[in-house]
């Protein structure tokens, strides 16, 4: 089982690294490699694809900047924001902006697993966890 196991994250590690074009997800290969999972079915297909999601998905997060803010995002934040994160990162870094009312004032940017606060909210939760 432990050897299955091992040979479809090797599979999956490999598709992956198929997918990826000067560090980044490029849809056309990732369309290839679904097209060639669908014809060469490998040993344990669904076990393969979802490793290969986890894969794509976490690659695909590290290169995105999702903004959560609290009230409305003044022209060109978000733009700055992409920018000082790729700027900080050494790669390209996308942002979307998310409205999110609990935040109270002020934003939140997740890069991957990285988060950045600097809401009212964070503030307040920090100096709770202080007190």
């Amino acid at each position: 089982m432990a050897s299955a196991r091992k040979q479809v994250q090797q599979l999956a590690r490999q598709l992956f690294q198929l997918s990826v074009v000067d560090g980044e997800v490029s849809a056309e290969r990732v369309a290839g490699v679904l097209a060639y999972v669908e014809k060469n079915r490998p040993a344990h297909p669904v076990a393969v694809l979802r490793t290969y999601q986890r894969l794509i998905s976490a690659e695909v997060a590290r290169s995105r900047a999702v903004v959560d803010h609290a009230g409305p995002l003044a022209a060109g934040v978000l733009d700055a924001i992409s920018a000082a994160m790729t700027r900080r990162y050494g790669r390209r870094i996308t942002g979307s902006a998310r409205r999110n009312d609990s935040l109270i004032a002020g934003v939140r940017v997740r890069v991957g697993d990285d988060v950045y606060e600097s809401s009212v909210a964070g503030q307040l939760e920090q100096l709770a966890r202080a007190v």
